[in-house]
């Protein structure tokens, strides 16, 4: 038997048995990376560390039970609100290089230059009253 007729009656199974094997080792890579990534994100998740949470939140841990992680982790969102969460809900450690991004406001000069105090001549505060007197009177003025 040639090596034609041996490739032309086996080939294909030399090439599933090559795919077969890639699929096991990546597999197998892709695995042991997400462990060592779940392992580092369990040694770093600690009470004072700034967390990102599955909803978009950032905040502090103030409790979590690396042993127990059926058991809610409590993270400060803001001063003196503390929230509970699965554990699970925590996406990952933030670095304090890395915190959470600020939006660019785009600031006009006369916004920099004009004093608080003028600024605030501005603001007006209504009562609950007013403040439907005003709606209902731009509804009537759209019909």
């Amino acid at each position: 038997m040639n090596i034609a007729t041996f490739f032309s009656q086996y080939g294909l199974f030399f090439v599933l048995a090559i795919l077969l094997v890639f699929m096991v080792l990546s597999t197998r890579r892709r695995n042991k990376r997400m462990k060592e990534e779940q392992e580092k994100k369990a040694k770093e998740t600690v009470p004072g560390a700034k967390v990102l949470l599955q909803g978009g939140l950032y905040g502090t841990i103030v409790e979590f039970d690396a042993d127990n992680l059926d058991r809610p982790a409590k993270v400060e969102i803001a001063p003196g609100v503390v929230i509970e969460v699965h554990s699970q809900a925590i996406l990952r450690i933030v670095d304090e290089d890395q915190s959470a991004p600020v939006d660019e406001v785009a600031h006009t000069p006369l916004d920099e230059q004009t004093p608080l105090d003028e600024r605030a001549k501005d603001i007006t505060i209504e009562s609950a009253e007013e403040t439907r007197a005003r709606l209902e009177r731009d509804a009537d003025d759209k019909n």
